[in-house]
């Protein structure tokens, strides 16, 4: 199928029904048969238009079909998983939501700013990357971190003083073992001594 032929409303229907509300250049050219240039140019063009949104270098979205926040997060920067205050926030373990979108990677530390609103990457050792799961919003799959690893990743950065520690943790329903066995993979005594305090 050439470009020439691509019509813009059978192309965002096509999409939606496949689910895939964002998308890189491959995947695009994958769906569509068309050639990299090709793409390039047919989601550059729609996007002037109103129909895509560029995310960043190589992703696009469907404007007026973008996935919720925690799904852009997880693409937008890869591997992440959504951690720190936004998770905690999301759990009820911090009363305010943060401005943010924070999350884990492994990459170094970046900042995105998208659709009006601000994706933070903190950049943490392969090691400890884990404590994720796949969490359903607005039926769309997320990754996001367990409660406890959450709250061990924020406290990590507090104890290395790249966050301000935040008094009003309500940790009443989270698993303690669980605190304490993520903070042990940090090895680091200044986590442990905030966990403790707990």
């Amino acid at each position: 199928m050439k470009s020439n032929i691509l019509h813009p409303l059978s192309v965002q229907g096509e999409l939606i029904d496949r689910g895939t509300l964002l998308f890189t250049l491959r995947e695009f050219s994958r769906i569509f048969h068309i050639s990299p240039v090709g793409t390039k140019y047919f989601l550059e063009t729609y996007a002037k238009k109103g129909l895509f949104t560029r995310l960043k270098k190589g992703l696009y979205g469907l404007k007026r079909h973008l996935p919720p926040e925690g799904e852009i997060a997880n693409a937008l920067y890869r591997p992440s998983y959504i951690s720190f205050e936004y998770a905690l926030a999301k759990y009820g373990i911090i009363p305010e939501m943060p401005y943010s979108i924070t999350s884990a990677t492994v990459k170094p530390t970046r900042t995105f700013s998208v659709a009006g609103k601000t994706f933070s990457y903190f950049k943490i050792k392969k090691q400890f990357f884990t404590g994720y799961l796949s969490s359903k919003e607005e039926e769309r799959v997320v990754l996001i971190a367990e409660p406890e690893k959450a709250l061990v990743d924020y406290l990590y950065f507090v104890s290395l003083g790249k966050k301000f520690y935040n008094d009003r943790l309500n940790i009443a329903n989270l698993n303690k073992e669980k605190i304490i066995k993520y903070a042990g993979l940090f090895k680091r005594s200044g986590l442990m001594k905030l966990v403790k305090k707990l």
